[in-house]
């Protein structure tokens, strides 16, 4: 007897490539990790359902940094262009996925009121933008390259340079919200946040690799970032997975 079974459900998290959510090290976490154990449950229908984007939410500079924030001149600093794909799981790409962006200027400050680093804010510069990949999931933005900061972890902790990334692809359940560093960092290796980390192929995925083929002469260098979502179930028609001979 033949069986039609739809599943979109997600598939469930490898947290072996995820830090755990108490690193004493990493002060804040000491208040935000939960006293309990987690408890798993099925996805509901809110989570593996998600908003469908396309290309009239997004404004033309949404994802050049460099222009979206610019009056009265460009802001300072090394340009780049940050790139890559987006793909599941199982390697399929992530179409339609919304990428946002937010980061530091070139003196790591943020635009932010509670922000009271003493490097100057650039006045051309918002440190905000967004992009949608295309039908391979691939993505890519220009920006300025992110200055390190200070922060008020250990006295003397200092923040690799770094770009936040939040990705929302099919459904709200593979929502990703991460960071970016750049190859070469000697902060890196040091910062108490990299550190919760314990898989030393996980940092790896973290940071970007300098990618000269994508560079625009006289212009800027560009950076090679690819992002992984959770994998979506598969969907079987009769016994098998839909295309399957």
């Amino acid at each position: 007897m033949s069986q039609i079974w739809q599943s979109h459900e997600v598939v469930h998290r490898d947290y072996d490539s995820h830090p755990p959510a108490l690193a004493p090290g990493y002060k804040t976490s000491v208040l935000r990790s939960p006293r309990n154990a987690l408890i798993s449950l099925q996805n509901s229908l809110s989570e593996i359902t998600g908003p469908i984007f396309g290309a009239r939410d997004l404004d033309p500079f949404d994802n050049d940094l460099i222009m979206n924030y610019a009056k009265e001149g460009l802001p300072i600093g090394e340009r780049i262009i940050v790139h890559g794909y987006v793909r599941d799981g199982f390697g399929r790409p992530m179409k339609n996925t919304l990428v946002e962006v937010w980061q530091a200027n070139a003196g790591g400050r943020y635009r932010h009121k509670k922000d009271k680093y003493l490097a100057p804010i650039d006045p051309n510069f918002g440190g905000c933008g967004r992009v949608l990949t295309d039908e391979n999931g691939y993505y890519f933005f220009r920006t300025i390259k992110p200055g390190p900061y200070p922060w008020r972890n250990q006295a003397s902790d200092w923040r690799p340079s770094h770009i936040h990334f939040s990705l929302s692809g099919d459904s709200f359940a593979q929502r990703l919200i991460t960071q970016m560093y750049f190859e070469g960092d000697p902060l890196i290796k040091q910062c108490p946040i990299v550190k919760t980390i314990n898989n030393d192929d996980a940092i790896r995925t973290l940071i970007a690799e300098l990618d000269t083929h994508a560079a625009v002469p006289l212009d800027c260098l560009a950076y090679r970032f690819d992002l992984v979502l959770r994998g979506q179930r598969a969907t079987l028609f009769e016994n098998r997975t839909q295309g399957a001979a």
